[in-house]
């Protein structure tokens, strides 16, 4: 742990230094789209190119170029080849490093797909994909260099764009967070349908903190991708659909879990479209959703629950929060070590809790603190979180990260979605 410390904090150090770089000394306004393949057992893995692409403008954050805000279990790393300066730098997590954690990864091989969006660089680069296992220690790693003059280098989205309608729009894609909603399972003739409940999916997000005071940073755009099929797969009711992701419930057998493993079918159906974050809207009445830091969300959009599960999910793929709800049979305890503090803002082992929201704690607030006295201490220490009953902490009683019933993001929740916000839109 303590040489993890040190590595961390010297690549800290060389982010800080870096991040006073301009965009224009490096990049152009374009996107570098690599995909990748990640594969591997609970064993061994690896990580592979599959295709690299061009879309035609660039949506990321065009300062604090060389930090993460979190650290994810993966990171993309940019660097110019000959001085092995750091000039782009991206955080994210994936479901393949979930699957890792099942008994299926224990028995077989398996290869998921993975996209990143990259600054497009003016002149070569080395980019280096890292994994993180559960300990925070790297796993698996690749580099390789890309030449922005390759010939290979598959322009997409200068034509035939997904059909789409703007529902908030706060200005350009260099001053604000684009965030695009997408169709799975609404066919041709439910579009009408889809843009009602992706504004419906716009309407939550922007009825909670600190989403609603900052609606001036985001833009949402709804995304009409066709599917051949109405609804989505549900393998435990041998329901099996033609969708223009492939998703399904029942992922690593778990009957609510909803994902895909379609990544580059996502971002064909975005390319030309400026994007840097997903939601994925399922059209069905079943149960159950996802999100993945980074990566997406996906949730289903008929279910009572359609609301306050498509925040919950986009706090996960936004703002890299971690669940805090937790089973009494300890059924998951091994999620996280108890002797490493999580990457995730709004849950701790108690390893480095200065780092998460100790200063947010009244006086004299007991620890852990008692369920009991929640009126009294609405951020404490409150054991239970993460899967887990014993061990990990979290910093309310309830919270929107906690259960579908309450109606908000805790307070150091939304502390930590706001420093997302800042990051991606404040230059300073």
């Amino acid at each position: 742990m303590k040489k993890y410390i040190t590595i961390f904090l010297g690549a800290l150090t060389m982010h800080l230094a870096a991040s006073a770089q301009s965009f224009t000394d490096y990049f152009i306004d374009k996107t570098l789209r690599v995909d990748y393949l990640f594969s591997g057992d609970a064993r061994h893995q690896e990580i592979s190119v599959s295709e690299l692409s061009s879309l035609p403008s660039w949506a990321g954050r065009r300062h604090h170029l060389a930090e993460v805000p979190l650290q994810g279990y993966g990171q993309v790393i940019m660097r110019e080849p000959t001085s092995g300066t750091v000039i782009y730098r991206t955080s994210f997590s994936t479901l393949f490093q979930e699957w890792l954690e099942t008994d299926e990864a224990q028995i077989m091989p398996k290869g998921f797909e993975n996209t990143f969006l990259l600054p497009y660089p003016k002149q070569t680069v080395e980019i280096e994909v890292v994994l993180f296992d559960k300990r925070l220690q790297p796993k698996a790693s690749l580099k390789h260099q890309v030449h922005p003059d390759d010939v290979l280098i598959h322009a997409k989205g200068t034509t035939h764009l997904t059909p789409h309608q703007y529902l908030h729009r706060s200005g350009s894609a260099k001053d604000c967070i684009d965030v695009a909603i997408l169709a799975e399972g609404y066919t041709s003739e439910e579009m009408s349908t889809f843009y009602q409940d992706a504004s419906i999916a716009c309407e939550s997000l922007f009825s909670h903190e600190p989403f609603q005071s900052q609606k001036d940073k985001f833009n949402i755009v709804a995304v009409a991708s066709p599917s051949q099929d109405s609804g989505v797969s549900v393998p435990r009711l041998n329901e099996w659909k033609h969708t223009a992701f492939g998703s399904h419930f029942s992922t690593f057998y778990s009957d609510r879990y909803l994902t895909t493993s379609q990544v580059k079918d996502i971002h064909d159906a975005l390319a030309g479209i400026p994007y840097e974050h997903i939601i994925i809207l399922a059209n069905t009445e079943e149960y159950g959703g996802g999100g993945i830091y980074n990566a997406y969300t996906l949730t289903t959009a008929h279910h009572s629950l359609f609301r306050p599960v498509v925040v919950h999910e986009f706090g996960h793929s936004f703002g890299g929060l971690a669940d805090e709800y937790f089973y009494e049979e300890d059924l998951m305890t091994d999620t996280y070590p108890l002797d490493v503090e999580p990457w995730e803002p709004n849950i701790t082992t108690r390893i480095d809790f200065a780092s998460k929201w100790q200063d947010l704690l009244p006086k004299d607030t007991p620890v852990p603190t008692p369920v009991s006295e929640s009126l009294t201490y609405p951020v404490g220490v409150y054991e239970g979180g993460g899967y887990s009953a014993k061990g990990i902490y979290r910093p309310a009683d309830d919270c929107r990260m906690r259960t579908n019933e309450y109606p908000v993001f805790c307070p150091v929740c939304q502390r930590a979605i706001e420093r997302i916000i800042q990051f991606y839109t404040n230059p300073q």
